[in-house]
């Protein structure tokens, strides 16, 4: 098993014991989801909620209910609802300190350093100032998740101003207004090759040393693109999408999620869940 995700299950079924996480599945119809709830219950990770329509309501709006109520911590969805779907439920506990939703996703290797996308689930094309909000929430789930520190990079086709273009610029406005609301450790805008490799950082005159591990993609296609292009051909684990900028927490399952990335994305929950008490 990846390393990191040992320490983030123990991490969560010591939270758990704390505060009694109880989390909403309502795709209660996909196996996927009633197998994860079996292993989630018997290595007590946190308490899965399979949420089944009533009556009146459909299983969706009953784990809504319970959400409000504060009868569970948080939801869970995705094996069967659309991404749309699932962020317009959690448009419903957006925070109101933040302007947007966002979502991200942990690549995992079985050996090196996790890295952080972002956006890869929510915005489509965003704004410098929505960029500059998507790098501080990435950084600090990054740090929750990891207890790394983060080195964010913002990425683009150019590396100060190597390639011209209004998007590169509105970039930059981005890093800028992270630099004023935070000591994070940024740069951008920045070529991927200059983000992650040492001498290729160094020749590009980067302001990081290539070791860039929160990387926040300049659209939701190459975001989206990027994450499942490592998952697939690059031997890395994903798991999300774990949503941001919430006050009561709401996750994304991909359609194609397996039984052991249900387990994955709930104990990470645990965690967004328990730094919230």
């Amino acid at each position: 098993m990846y390393e990191l995700l040992k320490e983030v299950i123990s991490r969560a079924q010591n939270l758990h014991k704390k505060y009694h996480i109880k989390i909403a599945f309502p795709e209660y119809e996909d196996s996927r989801i009633r197998n994860a709830i079996r292993i989630l219950k018997s290595k007590r990770i946190c308490e899965p909620v399979l949420v089944k329509p009533g009556f009146l309501h459909t299983s969706t709006t009953s784990s809504v209910a319970l959400l409000l109520k504060g009868e569970v911590d948080a939801i869970i969805s995705g094996s069967h609802h659309s991404s749309t779907d699932v962020l317009l439920l959690a448009f419903k506990f957006k925070d109101p300190e933040v302007k947007r939703v966002s979502g991200t996703m942990l690549m995992i290797p079985k050996k090196g350093m996790p890295l952080l996308f972002a956006d890869v689930a929510a915005q489509p094309n965003p704004s410098s100032e929505q960029l500059a909000e998507i790098a501080l929430l990435s950084a600090k789930n990054y740090k929750l998740i990891t207890r790394k520190k983060p080195v964010i990079a913002l990425l683009s086709y150019s590396t100060h101003g190597s390639g011209k273009g209004h998007r590169p610029l509105e970039i930059k406005e981005a890093v800028k207004i992270v630099k004023r609301k935070s000591d994070f450790k940024v740069d951008g805008e920045i070529q991927l090759d200059a983000a992650l490799v040492p001498w290729i950082s160094k020749l590009k005159n980067a302001e990081i040393e290539g070791n860039a591990n929160v990387l926040i993609f300049p659209n939701l296609d190459s975001g989206n693109i990027g994450y499942k292009l490592l998952e697939r051909l690059g031997e890395y684990k994903a798991v999300g999408a774990i949503l941001q900028g919430m006050e009561k927490q709401v996750n994304d399952l991909s359609r194609g999620c397996s039984v052991e990335d249900i387990i994955n994305l709930a104990a990470v929950t645990v965690l967004q869940v328990a730094e919230k008490k």
